[in-house]
């Protein structure tokens, strides 16, 4: 009899074990991070190679957080800690052109920080403002981060514009590029040359459509309201301090000064469409194709299927 309940005791500690093994793995399995997949990513042109890289302090002033800025010639670090976040405004506006850095997100538990590349002249316009948006998300995983896309036109802040996709690499293992186009034909979202959103200038877009100059801006800063499950998981300063890192910048658009005048950047007059030549004007099949590979496989949120968040969904998404 004591050995049946040795036997009983031995099989039911088995059973526990394996039942505790099932369950940590199928936790695993669900904390895997979308970046750590593997994907054969198509090919495509490579636009970043066709303009030449500016130093940090030629074409940006230090926009906020100055103690929280290192510069290092065509590379910069920024860091958000308990005291402040940190910013980069590029020194020029631009009407149109072709805006493009290498970033490296912070490592480690990141859930609310935000790191951003965007344009805007909310400074300006401050109730008829443009923007369009590239905001990396910190998670509530360790080590996964979500990349957001949006386009605001004439203040329209009620209507966000938003389109969410994981990565497929690491974001914080290595420098990756991050690129906007905008001209007058459309705004193109790039993720190391992989096209993944393009917002048209046309039809019912058109009324949606950045149309006033605008500043770069780089920062990272701390999200906790609204960047993580809308403000479930702060940020944990514990994991920190959170240094992005910033390099090979490029600025190809056309600047407006003072006057309102416009020339690319080298000084030679242009209109205000610089990157208008059939690379930039509309999307070769490669691309296409690209950005279609994209939106399948790491789209995981686009406003025009938030029924529940538009009683009248964007004249765009009918």
């Amino acid at each position: 009899m004591e050995s049946f309940r040795c036997c009983r005791r031995s099989c039911l500690f088995v059973i526990i074990i394996r039942a505790t093994l099932v369950f940590c793995l199928c936790s695993w399995a669900q904390m895997v991070s979308a970046h750590s997949r593997k994907y054969t990513t198509p090919n495509v042109k490579r636009l970043t190679d066709y303009f030449s890289r500016i130093s940090i302090d030629e074409g940006f002033s230090q926009r906020f957080g100055t103690q929280n800025i290192q510069i290092n010639g065509t590379a910069a670090k920024l860091t958000l800690d308990k005291t402040s976040g940190a910013g980069l405004v590029s020194k020029s506006n631009y009407h149109y052109g072709f805006f493009s850095a290498k970033l490296k997100l912070p490592a480690g538990f990141a859930s609310g920080v935000v790191v951003a590349f965007y344009l805007s002249n909310a400074e300006k316009y401050p109730k008829n403002h443009d923007e369009i948006d590239i905001e990396i998300l910190g998670r509530s995983r360790r080590d996964d981060w979500v990349v957001q896309t949006n386009v605001y036109a004439n203040g329209s802040l009620s209507t966000g514009r938003e389109e969410k996709f994981y990565f497929w690499f690491d974001p914080t293992q290595d420098f990756h590029y991050y690129s906007v186009i905008w001209n007058t034909h459309h705004i193109l979202f790039l993720i190391d040359n992989i096209p993944v959103r393009e917002f048209p200038n046309r039809g019912a877009f058109t009324k949606a459509y950045p149309s006033k100059p605008m500043s770069l801006y780089v920062t990272v800063w701390d999200g906790s309201e609204w960047a993580t499950h809308g403000g479930k998981y702060p940020v944990n300063y514990k994991y920190g301090p959170f240094v992005a890192s910033i390099a090979d910048v490029e600025l190809n658009g056309c600047s407006v000064d003072g006057t309102g005048s416009c020339t690319k950047s080298g000084g030679s007059v242009s209109g205000l469409d610089p990157v208008d030549g059939q690379d930039f004007a509309t999307l070769s099949k490669e691309q296409i194709t690209a950005m279609d590979w994209a939106r399948r496989k790491l789209m995981f949120y686009s406003y025009c299927s938030d029924k529940p968040r538009y009683k009248v969904m964007p004249s765009e998404c009918r």
